[in-house]
């Protein structure tokens, strides 16, 4: 299993490389990067909670289901899935207030920062155990 640092260094690095990404980008399809930035912030204390959890039970699935925490490129797929899933449920109703905007525009506009983040965090991911093997699991 990773280490509380290396779970801790993942998720606060993937947070700010994420939101300096979503921020540049939202802001060349119009939105107010001030907006967007606090949004952006409040929603990466949010993930970065959300992530360290899910990881953490991730993990304690693939050790105890296939004895291995190297995951293939299905697995890291469901792994993305799920955690933008459980992501979501939350963030809706806060953009549609926050950003004063139905509750479908705000669905529209996360389902688009889902996308985003599915395959950033599939790239992510993938960077970080190669800068940062598994350790393998120990029997």
């Amino acid at each position: 299993m990773r280490t509380r640092f290396d779970r801790i260094r993942h998720a606060v690095c993937f947070e700010i490389i994420g939101l300096v990404l979503l921020v540049g980008v939202l802001s060349q399809f119009g939105y107010d990067s001030g907006h967007v930035g606090a949004i952006g912030i409040a929603f990466s204390f949010l993930a970065t909670g959300w992530n360290y959890l899910y990881n953490h039970w991730f993990d304690r699935f693939m050790a105890r289901r296939y004895n291995t925490l190297n995951k293939t490129t299905v697995q890291r797929i469901v792994h993305s899935i799920g955690f933008e899933a459980g992501l979501l449920i939350v963030t809706i109703p806060i953009l549609s207030w926050f950003l004063k905007v139905s509750l479908w525009e705000a669905f529209v506009l996360d389902i688009g920062m889902v996308i985003f983040y599915l395959i950033y965090a599939y790239v992510y991911n993938l960077a970080y155990d190669k800068i940062f093997p598994v350790p393998e699991v120990a029997h």
